[in-house]
């Protein structure tokens, strides 16, 4: 999978851009407030439909306009896609379309047309953050890839706040109502921990291999699924069973303290090294070669899955690292197809026939 083109219309600070593009490696230099993440958040709404960088679509807005369109050509197993994003601001309210070849769709539809990887310097706090980043970390691969979790994540979700905003007496409490969410959220929670687990597992494979290389078996790298809700085997039936009796053990804990006490919202992940807690224990050091590891992982296995292999999006991340460790990942990732890196310099390690351009206020120029 590749994308083949790119075209922006008043995004951000471009005011428009035409870009053809090529396989393998694609290297965007320049100095800070140029355009270079702008571009790659460009790209990565392609994939994921949402920015990397914000939750206010009006954001993606260059200022002074009212509407923004992403537009790209992506080579894919089955044949030439071609994808539309379009941003439109009307006052307080801002709209997101989606098209693909030229069809309105739903966001459902659109979301993994094609699939990405972004890594951003913020994701080197995966390993010391809150749990919140790694449940995103999963949710933004496990949506692209899987339609069915998509679905069930944002059902759950809606009996969430609807369940709290009862819990909360914004409305009148219905036991019937009361329930009805919780058999929702049993029903939907369950798809979503179970993915979760199967999910976590291949990337605790791949992330431990590939940190054992980089390390020398040195050190061992243990990533493990922490659910809110523990389970006994990784069954639709005994994760169900185990979140109905969860429920009910905190009913009365909820009705006190007005909020929902269990189940995946409350997820995380848990990374070990040689068996001790890598957030509280491990250096800075092993905490980024441990996010390395799990970056690649989660690149193998969407590859692995969809046997078609993501775009990569690298947003200025190789200049938070080491030449050392910056080289390692790079190396890591192994005959990747299309990877876009943002830099303020050409980093160590590239190779000869990668792709070079330079960016300055937002003109990009091939070198």
């Amino acid at each position: 999978m590749h994308l083949t083109s790119i075209a922006l219309s008043n995004v951000r600070n471009y005011a428009r851009l035409d870009l053809d593009l090529a396989p393998g490696l694609n290297l965007f230099v320049g100095a800070n407030a140029q355009g270079k993440s702008n571009l790659l958040e460009a790209i990565a709404l392609l994939g994921t439909g949402k920015s990397f960088r914000t939750t206010r679509d009006g954001d993606l807005v260059r200022d002074g306009y009212d509407l923004a369109v992403v537009r790209g050509d992506a080579q894919v197993r089955a044949g030439t896609i071609r994808l539309g994003c379009t941003v439109v601001k009307n006052g307080r309210t801002t709209r997101k379309t989606y098209t693909i070849n030229g069809e309105r769709v739903r966001y459902a539809r659109f979301l993994g047309s094609v699939r990405v990887v972004t890594f951003v310097p913020v994701d080197l706090q995966l390993a010391s953050g809150p749990p919140s980043m790694r449940r995103a970390f999963l949710n933004a691969a496990l949506a692209q890839e899987d339609r069915r979790y998509y679905h069930e994540l944002v059902r759950y979700g809606q009996a969430l706040a609807q369940k709290a905003a009862m819990l909360r007496g914004i409305v009148t409490f219905d036991d019937e109502l009361f329930t009805i969410y919780n058999r929702v959220l049993i029903e939907s929670g369950t798809v979503v921990m179970l993915a979760r687990d199967h999910f976590t597992h291949a990337v605790a494979r791949e992330a431990q291999a590939v940190h054992a290389a980089w390390t020398h078996d040195a050190e061992q790298l243990d990533v493990r699924y922490a659910p809110n809700v523990p389970f006994e085997a990784a069954t639709a039936d005994a994760i169900g069973a185990a979140f109905t009796a969860r429920l009910r053990e905190v009913a009365d804990a909820e009705r006190a303290r007005r909020m929902t006490l269990a189940g995946p919202h409350r997820d995380d992940v848990a990374l070990f090294l040689d068996g001790h807690s890598l957030e509280a224990f491990g250096s800075q050091g092993q905490q980024r070669t441990a996010v390395l590891a799990l970056k690649v992982a989660e690149y193998a296995v969407m590859r692995e899955r969809s046997n078609e292999a993501p775009l990569l999006l690298l947003d200025d991340v190789l200049s938070e690292l080491d030449p050392q460790r910056g080289e390692a990942f790079l190396a890591g990732l192994g005959a990747y197809e299309q990877v876009f890196i943002t830099a303020t310099h050409a980093p160590r390690g590239l190779p000869a026939d990668a792709h070079r351009y330079a960016i300055e206020r937002a003109e990009v120029t091939p070198c």
